[in-house]
């Protein structure tokens, strides 16, 4: 009987793993090139892992609001969003608005982040914050929020870009 017991444990351990699913952890990510994010997110998208928002997601990382699907994203309490107006260098080495890019990145968001955006002025050379229960009104919370900021990231290293720029071209499809 105990080596029944013992038997049924250990398939049903093993089938519990199984059925787990590989998460990827963002967190303290500045964001960077839009193009390496939308190139990122598409590969990440199609592996169907779970997205845990844990910190700062800014910029182009915050396109991976509208390439992963909203049932794969959690929120933990720590979760920040940051958006602002797309940009490439100008002649002179400065920061120039590119309103192509910024047009492109304000599509990819899922319709209640657009709206949030819309109400605090549209995307600009500023930065917008999303966080608290804000957020968390709008996506899931994390269900182990303590146990979420242990989680490492998978094999795929999303980039910690210091330096924020756009890449013209790719459309999320």
């Amino acid at each position: 009987m105990k080596f029944l017991t013992g038997l049924l444990a250990a398939v049903l351990l093993i089938a519990g793993m199984g059925a787990s699913h590989a998460v990827v952890r963002i967190a303290d990510d500045r964001g960077g090139r839009i193009g390496t994010y939308v190139d990122r997110y598409q590969d990440l998208r199609q592996s169907g892992e779970t997205v845990i928002i844990d910190g700062l997601c800014a910029s182009a990382c915050t396109i991976v609001l509208g390439a992963i699907p909203h049932d794969r994203i959690c929120v933990t309490s720590s979760a920040t969003l940051g958006f602002h107006a797309a940009w490439d260098f100008g002649t002179n080495g400065r920061a120039v608005t590119n309103p192509e890019a910024t047009q492109m990145l304000y599509a990819m968001y899922p319709s209640q982040v657009k709206r949030w955006i819309a109400q605090r002025g549209g995307l600009t050379p500023h930065m917008l914050f999303l966080r608290g229960k804000q957020l968390q009104a709008m996506y899931r919370p994390c269900y182990l929020d303590a146990q979420a900021s242990t989680i490492k990231p998978s094999r795929r290293s999303l980039p910690q870009v210091e330096q924020v720029e756009t890449a013209r071209g790719q459309l999320l499809h």
